[in-house]
């Protein structure tokens, strides 16, 4: 039975995997697990629920939660209704989520806790259409979810014969989601997609992935994220438990609690796990450490299927059972996927991963293209380290004459919500979306983003730097955390760069044997301002004159979500980090 609505999973799943373990969350210590048949009696009860509320075809009812299994009853139960599922960040403030409730028409809304209910309600009261807010967590002033669910159970039959009708009626192209994009500029869009959109991707997702009912996939991305649903909904397809991180702190830990066979992943929590591994390395003594740093160095030469010779394949083995063995065990011994996007990735972490045994599957797409466009495989006909892969089932892509890539296929959007006009500026008439990417292929098969137009400026001599492959070299240095390079409409470009804290902290100690100083008295000292300087002129023997870094500032703030310098997705909000930092972008270029 080959699913064309979301919410045909459940029947599926039914009949191939009866008894089965679907979700699991970690509560008071102990991995909590839903049956597929738990699963499915909740996800029905709640879409009785909402019938029994008054609700209809496409109506909205946004989620504003932590990842947990309850996302997806109620996720299913709208779907089985017609209703449109509003997944939104945790980490928006009080005017963004205004605006998304109030663009979205949202009826319901449904928060994780009381923290949040006690943050989210004032907002929700100043919205006339939203009717009811509810918490998935009991306490003892909020209405419960499982409210719903037992106004469902408790349904009269032509409840139940309503919902049947309803479900025989929805089709592949009605609404499923409507998704906010983070956006790292300007408001964001609500992006509309529909059943076959999400079904499409994640039944040619499976095939690259090639899950099975033994697997237990880690559940990291945001649920809300559209790379999070996709992975969510395959690894369901796969007959897979999925297990759902604590937070983004226990990865490890609930990697190895439940020997987890895979995880999905955007490249700055790549970046994490290989920094705590660089870390624990540089804490080794005499040949130990020698060892470690060897294998790291041939890991960062890797290609796959013995495409570097008898010798290197020698001194691989070598290195995967003296070292690269002991990484996996750290993440639980059984992990062997990771589905990777959102980002631009660091090639050097997609080649050490894979040589340790650990396949990094790089993919591209976009919110607004459900979202897989071209993902990397497992077999070598199909895989190229370095690139965001090939073509997935079901989609085409073509580089217009300025290098944007254009693409087209089952996965694209119905269209912006309320927003007919942006919908025919990025659609043109062949129905070809505008990416806003640019990109060239690599062996006319294997496609390469290079950067974004939108980010890509021009200096004051009329030369173009793209700064996303800078950037991402820059970040190859142990003692720069994060990097965002600039220069629009100056003579040159500059960088702020962020360090790494606990690097520098460790290699000043070792350097001067001082200890106590904090981040911001470290990096005035003549000898830190120098190592920077040396990483920056290693980097500009590498670059085009155009290129080159002639300035740059270090800067010791936090950048994340929640203080508002990267996006929900962790990319960089430029516009928002030139604003922050203004003052010190315009001593730069007044000197």
């Amino acid at each position: 039975m080959i699913p064309t609505r979301t919410f045909d999973l459940l029947d599926r799943n039914l009949k191939m995997f009866p008894g089965s373990d679907s979700l699991s969350e970690k509560t008071d210590g102990k991995w909590i697990k839903y049956s597929i048949e738990q699963y499915n009696e909740l996800a029905r009860c709640f879409a009785l629920g909402l019938l029994e509320l008054g609700f209809n075809k496409n109506d909205k009812i946004a989620t504003i939660t932590n990842n947990r299994p309850e996302w997806n009853f109620v996720d299913v139960g709208m779907a089985m209704i017609g209703v449109v599922h509003v997944p939104v960040y945790t980490s928006l403030n009080d005017d963004e989520y205004k605006y998304v409730f109030e663009h979205s028409d949202s009826r319901m809304v449904i928060v994780s806790d009381k923290k949040f209910y006690d943050s989210i309600k004032p907002v929700c009261d100043q919205i006339s259409k939203i009717e009811h807010v509810f918490t998935f967590s009991k306490t003892d002033v909020t209405k419960h979810w499982l409210e719903v669910v037992e106004l469902g159970k408790k349904c009269p039959a032509s409840t139940i014969d309503k919902l049947e009708i309803l479900k025989k009626e929805i089709t592949p192209d009605d609404a499923a989601a409507l998704i906010y994009t983070s956006g790292t500029t300007g408001t964001s869009k609500g992006v509309l997609l529909s059943h076959n959109n999400l079904v499409s991707n994640f039944l040619a997702a499976d095939k690259v992935f090639q899950l099975g009912p033994n697997d237990r996939y880690l559940n990291i991305l945001p649920l809300c994220h559209v790379g999070g649903r996709l992975g969510n909904y395959q690894t369901q397809y796969a007959g897979a438990c999925i297990y759902y991180a604590e937070n983004m702190g226990t990865i490890a830990v609930n990697l190895r609690e439940i020997k987890a066979t895979g995880f999905d992943a955007v490249p700055r929590i790549l970046e994490k796990v290989f920094d705590n591994v660089m870390a624990k390395g540089r804490t080794l003594k005499g040949f130990k450490k020698t060892l470690f740093f060897w294998a790291v160095d041939l890991g960062l030469r890797y290609e796959p299927f013995g495409a570097n010779g008898w010798l290197y394949e020698l001194k691989w083995k070598i290195a995967d059972k003296l070292i690269f063995s002991k990484w996996r065990e750290a993440l639980g011994g059984c992990v062997k996927l990771v589905g990777c996007g959102g980002a631009s990735l660091q090639t050097r972490l997609e080649r050490v991963f894979w040589a340790a045994g650990i396949k990094i599957l790089n993919m591209y797409g976009l919110t607004e293209t459900s979202p897989i466009i071209t993902i990397n495989r497992q077999e070598k006909e199909l895989c190229k380290l370095g690139t965001v892969g090939a073509l997935i089932e079901g989609v085409e892509v073509k580089i217009a004459d300025n290098g944007e890539i254009l693409t087209r296929g089952d996965n694209l959007m119905i269209g912006y919500y309320k927003d007919e006009a942006l919908t025919r500026e990025v659609i043109d008439s062949e129905g070809w979306f505008h990416t806003g990417d640019v990109g060239q292929w690599n062996e006319d098969k294997f496609l390469c983003v290079t950067d974004r137009i939108k980010e890509i400026f021009k200096l004051s001599n009329g030369k173009f730097v793209a700064p996303q492959p800078i950037e991402n070299r820059l970040k190859e240095s142990p003692f720069i955390d994060q990097v965002m390079v600039v220069g629009e409409h100056q003579k040159f470009a500059s960088a702020l760069l962020l360090p790494d804290v606990k690097y520098l902290k460790e290699w000043h100690l070792k350097l001067t044997n001082a200890n106590g100083h904090s981040i911001d008295e470290l990096v005035d000292l003549p000898e830190v301002k120098q190592v920077f300087t040396e990483e920056i002129t290693r980097l500009n023997k590498t670059l085009s004159e155009s290129e080159r870094i002639m300035r740059f500032r270090i800067v010791t703030d936090e950048w994340s979500p929640a203080t508002g310098e990267l996006s929900a997705s962790l990319k960089l909000k430029r516009k928002v980090i030139e604003t922050k930092y203004k003052a010190l972008l315009d001593e730069i270029y007044r000197r």
